[in-house]
């Protein structure tokens, strides 16, 4: 053998310059977002505390004295704000509730085999993909006190209000919001939770079938395990949602009647540009992205505690 193939060849020494170029390469990738939200979520927010913390009015938003935690103070006396608060959470929870429990149901009839699941399975999309201020008008024409098809239809069971006053009553207004936004958002629950169905083994439902587990004990044991991190998910996107939901209220009852629909997102916008008080808006907005920051970090503890929970057993 000759030394020319007996030599062996001395390692490449890597350019420290490609190095560098490889590792700021994610960076890289990432900045279009970053700088995407930074400009159009972290400069507004940065403005909104200025704002709270100030005696900014509407006409004149540069023009302002600091007044440290006089709105808060101010916000925190108004009963009305109060009463915002117990409509949202009453809102938020109802809302969360009803899609994710009809979008399961629907996620578990779509999830078998039928003729036309396919056609139905597009149709049931079409609530979610409409307009949200198209939908609020068609509910209000719908339940119109005199030529309302509602009215109509329950008046053949004799099962309409008095008065057909849905909207504009205290006791009313709150459900019909209630059933307008739920129908307006189980569908995406529902496309999202029959997704995660279709993850489930089928080979665990068969070996499940064998030992004799009936349907209710098959999704306890094998189809509720699966799925939970999915509805848990769910769940968190449907109470921002919720927390901060505006057109379909305000178009339909802009927060009446006597507040019993007034959200913290109405109460913010009313409080910002019907009264002008921009201060007071601002220290509201602070109190509902607290509310929503306190809410995903307790499902983060939660996950991580389940996570924990799954590794160890």
């Amino acid at each position: 053998m000759t030394s020319s193939t007996t030599r062996q060849r001395s390692p490449r020494r890597r350019d420290p310059r490609r190095i560098h170029g490889l590792r700021s390469m994610p960076y890289l990738f990432i900045a279009p977002a970053a700088l995407y939200l930074f400009i159009f979520q972290g400069i507004p927010l940065i403005q909104e505390f200025r704002l709270a913390f100030s005696n900014a009015k509407l006409f004149r938003p540069n023009d302002f004295d600091f007044v440290g935690f006089d709105n808060f103070v101010s916000i925190s006396q108004d009963d009305g704000f109060w009463q915002a608060v117990s409509v949202t959470v009453v809102y938020v929870i109802c809302c969360v509730a009803g899609t994710v429990l009809i979008g399961l149901g629907v996620a578990l009839l779509m999830n078998r085999k039928f003729k036309g699941r396919s056609v139905l399975r597009s149709l049931i999309i079409i609530p979610w993909a409409a307009p949200p201020v198209a939908i609020a008008l068609i509910a209000v024409w719908m339940l119109d006190a005199r030529y309302g098809i509602v009215n109509r239809a329950l008046a053949l069971g004799g099962l309409a209000p008095e008065g057909g006053n849905w909207l504009n009553s205290t006791t009313l207004a709150l459900p019909a919001v209630l059933i307008v936004t739920i129908w307006q958002l189980f569908p995406f629950t529902s496309v999202v939770t029959l997704a995660a169905l279709q993850s489930v083994p089928e080979e665990l439902n068969e070996a499940a079938m064998l030992d004799g587990a009936n349907a209710r004990q098959r999704f306890a044991a094998v189809t509720w395990p699966t799925i939970r991190p999915t509805v848990a998910l769910v769940s968190i996107l449907m109470t921002i949602w919720s927390l901060r939901r505006f057109e379909l209220i305000w178009l339909m009852t802009q927060g009446g009647p006597v507040g019993t629909t007034n959200t913290l997102v109405i109460d913010l916008y009313r409080e910002s540009f019907i009264i002008r008080d921009l201060g007071q808006g601002a220290a509201i907005g602070i109190v509902g992205l607290l509310v929503s920051l306190t809410i995903t970090v307790i499902y983060f503890i939660l996950s991580n505690r389940a996570a924990r929970s799954e590794v160890t057993r």
